[in-house]
């Protein structure tokens, strides 16, 4: 019998098959199918769900059911918010700064109803979510652009979110917001945009450098009733909370980090320099990554967009880059010395570099951003 007609498809008919299957293929299921591996590999090697949450007995406390070093990781202190916002200060490092976090762990204790069992896969869930939904914002904005949308993935599995998702870390959920911020700031929904800004700053102060950005490009478009609208909606609100940490601890949320963290440098790069005073040998296996993802791409965004604002090619993009941008010399040491911290951090400028390039029909820098996740793959675990 012919084989066209014993397996219901001919060579034409599974061609076209695989070319729908291929056509309807979108970034965020590629990403969704890497997480889950990445996540369930996790889960066979520690055999707890609490290691997706990283306690450290340093913090613990009476709630020191599970710990896998001393100090764990960032993600407990949202485990803690969620599980007793009441009480989490005395197991947070730094009580002010991790309780600026909040939107993350009161949505984590919504989800879970206040089940202590129940809340290490709310964090999960949020995370997961918030990572797909912010890698097809993104794929839609580069789409809108005229660009691939599979240069998403750049994103979407960019070790800056992963091992967020993997550590339940605030970053996918801030940055997703971000996105969204940007998707309806692009449909001149402005108020909205800037409410999804002051979410996604109630989740990570560091993506208030967003609403920076379209500060910037509102102020050079003399655009007042914009400006008002991200400094009223966004600012305001988030000064306030600011006040209201002050009241409770006696100091602002905003600073450079945790325990353990340095100030901000005043040189340029200086935290990328410092390490090479270890010695040409660390500076060989610490300082490179530094110099591949955060050093060469911002001399590249700060070159690009100061000649855009000086030629008066004003566009959003240009100002959310070049804002980005601008921070990034001056991190802390302590940010520079720790790759995961660094990664976490350069999701910001990972975002305005894709959406930046896409506009300007840079391909080469879209190409190149492929290479991050490689760079990405020192830090998975």
């Amino acid at each position: 019998m012919n084989s066209t007609v014993t397996d219901g498809l001919g060579a034409a008919g599974r061609s076209k098959v695989g070319a729908t299957f291929w056509q309807r293929l979108r970034p965020w299921q590629v990403v969704l199918v890497v997480c889950l591996i990445y996540l369930g590999a996790v889960a066979i090697r520690y055999q707890n769900v609490l290691e997706f949450v990283r306690l450290g007995a340093q913090y613990a406390g009476i709630w020191d059911t599970y710990s896998r070093d001393a100090t764990g990781y960032d993600g407990q202190f949202a485990y803690y918010l969620a599980l007793d916002p009441a009480h989490a200060a005395d197991h947070l490092d730094v009580p002010a700064y991790h309780t600026q976090r909040i939107l993350y762990p009161l949505l984590a204790r919504i989800v879970s109803l206040g089940r202590a069992d129940w809340l290490p896969y709310a964090l999960l869930i949020i995370n997961i979510g918030a990572l797909l939904v912010g890698t097809a914002l993104l794929a839609s904005l580069l789409r809108a652009e005229n660009v691939s949308r599979w240069y998403a993935l750049s994103y979407g599995l960019f070790a800056g979110v992963l091992v967020a998702v993997r550590s339940s870390t605030t970053e996918p959920l801030a940055y997703a917001l971000v996105i969204a911020a940007i998707w309806a700031a692009g449909r001149d929904r402005v108020v909205i945009s800037a409410g999804l800004l002051l979410l996604a700053a109630f989740t990570k102060e560091t993506t208030l450098l967003f609403a920076g950005g379209y500060a910037l490009y509102y102020l050079l478009r003399r655009q007042w009733r914009r400006l008002l609208i991200v400094i009223s909606v966004t600012v305001v609100p988030f000064a306030i909370w600011q006040s209201m940490l002050y009241a409770t601890f006696g100091v602002f949320g905003i600073g450079a980090g945790g325990a353990g963290s340095t100030s901000f440098e005043l040189l340029p790069f200086n935290g990328i320099w410092r390490i090479a005073a270890d010695g040409p040998r660390v500076f060989l296996s610490v300082g490179i990554v530094p110099l591949a993802v955060a050093f060469l791409p911002t001399l590249w965004a700060l070159w690009q967009t100061s000649r855009d604002l000086r030629e008066d090619r004003l566009h959003p993009y240009v100002c959310l880059l070049f804002v980005n941008a601008l921070v990034v010399p001056f991190l802390p040491f302590s940010t520079y010395r720790e790759p995961l911290g660094l990664f976490r951090f350069l999701n910001g400028l990972l975002i305005a570099v894709l959406l930046y390039a896409a506009w300007h029909r840079a391909y080469r820098p879209l190409r190149y951003s492929l290479l991050w996740l490689i760079f990405g793959l020192l830090v998975l675990a």
